[in-house]
This record gives C-alpha cells, structure tokens and sequence, in this order.
C-alpha cells in the first residue's frame, strides 16, 4: 500500500464525517494541533538525561492526548459520549503545572523565549499551542466542538510556559527579562 491516495489533488481532505476544503476551519484548528505535537516530539527529543525524566513521560503523554485533541475536532458531527478529551485531563495539567512551579523563581518581570536548547523548544510549543487553540476558538464560535478540547489547549500553553522555565532552572540557565518590562507579575 502507498502512503499517497491522490484523493487531495483537487484540494479537498476527509474528515470524519464527510469532505472539506483543505483549508477549512477544523483543518486549520486540527492541523495546527498537529504541527504542535511534532514541536512536542521534537521537545521530547532534547529532554535528554535524568534531569528531565519526568518532563518527557508528560511530553510522552501530552502527544498521545494531543492525536485525541484533533480526533475529536475531525468529527464533522460526534455525540458527547465519545469525546476522547475531557475536563480531567486539563485538571491534571493543573497540577503537573504546580509541581514544576515550585522549582521556579518568583516571576516579575516578563520573559523572553529561550536559555537552553529545550527551553526554547517548549517555549514554540507554547507559542504554537496559543495558535492551536486561536484555531479551535475560531472553529467552535462556527460549530459546534468539544470544549474540553480548548480549555485543554489553554491549560496546555501554560504548561508549556512553566516548564520552559523549569528547563532552564535545571540547567543552570537564568530566564531572560524582557528589558523594557516594569514588574507585573505578583505572587498571591
């Protein structure tokens, strides 16, 4: 069997549930979900050493769940009960958040992207998440999707943020301020 199918030449893919433009909205909202699993792939990759054993089961765990984030917006029409993504899993981000934080520095200021070779890396996998998650915006104000799937994109981005920072704690390597940034950040 060949992998193409020259099914897509005039511009039109499946989903599940019929045929639509490449370019159509839950294209671009599972397919930027897709470019961001392969950033996660790529951050799992540079989470080299027992340092980071623990951020790459999450990294590990994240990409299975990010395949269910676009199974579930692939569904042109999906009943609620089979939804592969739910409330729970963006609780749980909640918490692997707050076990990464307290390894962190208290945060004033704002901070640019970058330090070590993986905080960078997950620093992309934030940036590329928020737009994963625009796209899911834009596509559930038109239909109708799972909204676990956003809310898990929202949490997920500010996953990515905490461990970047957790990345360059245990390396060794100090966040860079944004020079021009007056302190906004304060801890409750």
């Amino acid at each position: 069997m060949g992998i193409y199918t020259r099914t897509g030449d005039e511009g039109q893919t499946s989903v599940i549930g019929g045929r639509v433009s490449k370019d159509d909205i839950r294209v671009e909202a599972y397919g930027t979900i897709d470019e961001l699993n392969s950033f996660v792939g790529q951050a799992a990759a540079l989470s080299e050493g027992e340092i980071f054993a623990d951020l790459r089961e999450d990294l590990l765990l994240i990409q299975q769940e990010l395949f269910d984030c676009g199974s579930d917006l692939a569904f042109v029409k999906l009943s609620e009960n089979k939804y592969k993504v739910h409330e729970e899993m963006a609780v749980r981000l909640e918490e692997w958040i707050d076990r990464y934080e307290v390894e962190n520095p208290q945060l004033e200021r704002f901070i640019l992207p970058g330090g070590h070779a993986l905080a960078a890396a997950l620093h992309v996998c934030r940036t590329v998440c928020r737009r994963a998650e625009r796209r899911t915006v834009t596509l559930g104000a038109a239909e109708e999707i799972n909204p676990a799937v956003r809310q898990y994109l929202n949490r997920l981005s500010d996953y990515f943020f905490v461990v970047a920072r957790t990345a360059n704690v245990r390396t060794g390597v100090a966040d860079i301020e944004y020079v021009r940034s007056q302190k906004v950040f304060r801890r409750s």
